[in-house]
């Protein structure tokens, strides 16, 4: 597959045609204004030769030349992951920790080559995706003394087509557009989109443990694996191309959601899927929040695995898919490549009415295998439109802080979850943004036996406050999920960001097994320090 030829943006996520104009960046800041009063305007962006670094700390032995660089750029945009405090300090031209070089190996025997020198010359190694990364995966710690990201967006290649067991041989370098193009003449799909798809990349789902586009069943890449091979100091590691097995622990499961820590993935297996054909999909709102979750919950374990089963609070409704800011609205969708969905959609939205949910047959759409629209218009086509369009370069830098935290909960917890979470949350958001804080929440993914709620922030804070504001909201988001016992991250990945919640959460053994396993693969611990285990 090419290697995309364009530089991917300082500033924002994706690529310098991802970056908005100045006119909109304006334009966002004007319609920020009128509703909170205190946005001021957009910085402008910098340009890349302005940019300050320190100097290289390493050389690069000659024979490694070809595909590692020491380039001002290269350095430049593989400093920073996509966090907002990421992307305003790259706003700002702040890079104080960039790599000291950046590899791209074309083959597995160049990314032998890099990972050797590393280890030789005790430099830090980090695996590098589409560095997409919200919680500081990418980041070459401060206390690094030398570092090497290793990018691998020369190892993008289909290797293996197999319609027969319908799953695929993928390279981990392989953006999420380039494989489903390569996917559609063979009418299949993996049918994974995570919100950072375009720019994503496979190693990257199977590194952070990613979920994607279905909300129920098939929600993370763990679905989809059907076996990995990674490259450890130690060696390769490999596994046998399985449908399932009850061989003991899975070696599978040792690489999805490693995140860089015990080595660098450079292929998988996935399990594919035939391109769908019928859809059906219906927006239904309700009166208050506690009907519609239990609505979703009620559907959920139904089984009827919806494709789309989302439900968002009255604050998330009004904001982004136009309602009154008083309704939820629960958005529920069916796909498939061989059956129609009519009937399916039918018996959901009857379980949604028995919980008082209201939907008009202007709400419903219905697609028998035409390629009629359907989730396109109405408050479920807002929403969608909402959810696709966002851009971060938008607003980054107009005195406003905005961020999520995810995480999942069994439903017996679920309503004083909420209600836990929302008045620490909402004490602390007050506390740093006054009468401009805004919570908000939705489900992304649902299980028979638990939600995986989604809550957003936003508000106006002091210019140069933004991250003592940010440390204060997350401390307190990342304590109350954890006592009120839920996962410190549902699909966002631990990166450095969560690994002091997610060493509360986790058994204490099970983190000396991992560090155990690390120790194994990567004797002198150049992969990644820091992510997933507290350095």
């Amino acid at each position: 597959m090419p290697v995309r030829n364009e530089r991917r943006s300082l500033w924002t996520w994706g690529y310098v045609s991802d970056e908005p104009t100045d006119e909109a960046r304006r334009a966002a800041a004007k319609a920020l204004s009128g509703r909170l009063g205190a946005v001021v305007e957009p910085p402008p962006a910098p340009r890349i030769e302005d940019i300050e670094l320190r100097a290289p700390r390493i050389a690069v032995p000659d024979k490694l030349r070809d595909w590692v660089s020491q380039d001002h750029v290269e350095r430049v945009t593989h400093t920073h992951g996509g966090h907002p405090l990421e992307l305003l300090a790259a706003l700002r031209g702040e890079f104080q920790h960039p790599p000291d070089a950046v590899a791209h190996p074309r083959n597995e025997d160049e990314l032998e080559a890099t990972l050797a020198w590393c280890d030789a010359a005790g430099c830090i190694a980090i695996p590098y995706g589409g560095g997409t990364t919200v919680v500081w995966g990418v980041n070459v710690p401060a206390t690094c003394e030398r570092a090497v990201t290793i990018d691998l967006d020369h190892l993008n290649g289909v290797l293996e087509i197999d319609p027969v067991s319908r799953a695929g041989r993928f390279q981990a370098g392989l953006l999420g557009p380039d494989l489903e193009a390569a996917l559609k003449p063979h009418d299949l799909t993996l049918r994974h989109f995570p919100q950072s798809f375009p720019w994503s990349t496979v190693g990257g789902w199977v590194a952070t443990r990613s979920g994607g586009h279905y909300a129920t069943n098939h929600t993370h890449i763990d679905d989809f694996v059907e076996s990995t091979r990674m490259l450890t100091p130690a060696g390769w590691f490999e596994s046998r191309r399985l449908p399932g097995s009850g061989a003991g622990p899975s070696p599978d499961r040792l690489v999805i959601g490693s995140e860089g820590i015990l080595g660098i993935i450079s292929e998988c297996w996935l399990r594919l899927q035939k391109r769908p054909r019928f859809r059906a999909t219906a927006g239904v709102t309700f009166d208050d929040w506690a009907s519609g979750t239990e609505a979703v919950r009620h559907v959920v374990q139904a089984k009827l695995w919806p494709a789309n089963l989302r439900i968002l609070d009255p604050v998330e409704a009004g904001m982004n898919a136009g309602l009154d800011g008083r309704r939820s609205l629960v958005i529920i969708g069916f796909e498939s490549a061989d059956i129609p969905q009519g009937p399916n959609l039918q018996a959901a939205l009857a379980i949604a009415r028995a919980c008082g949910g209201q939907v008009g047959e202007n709400d419903i759409a219905v697609d028998d295998g035409h390629g009629e629209a359907t989730g396109r218009g109405g408050a479920v086509g807002a929403w969608r439109n909402a959810f696709i369009g966002v851009n971060a370069g938008l607003t980054i830098g107009l005195g406003l802080l905005a961020d999520t935290f995810e995480t999942a909960c069994t439903w017996d917890r679920w309503p004083a979850f909420d209600a836990a979470v929302r008045e620490r949350v909402g004490r602390v958001l007050r506390e740093t943004m006054g009468a401009s804080a805004t919570l908000a929440c939705r489900f992304t993914h649902v299980y028979p036996d638990g939600p995986a709620p989604y809550y957003s922030f936003s508000g106006v804070v002091p210019r140069g406050g933004e991250q003592e504001a940010w440390a204060a909201i997350k401390a307190e988001a990342t304590a109350a999920v954890v006592e009120a016992g839920g996962t410190v991250t549902h699909h966002h990945a631990v990166g450095r960001m969560h690994a002091a919640g997610w060493a509360r959460q986790r058994p204490p053994l099970f983190g000396e097994v991992l560090r155990a396993a690390k120790r194994t693969l990567d004797p002198n611990g150049i992969l990644n320090p820091g992510v997933l285990l507290e350095a």
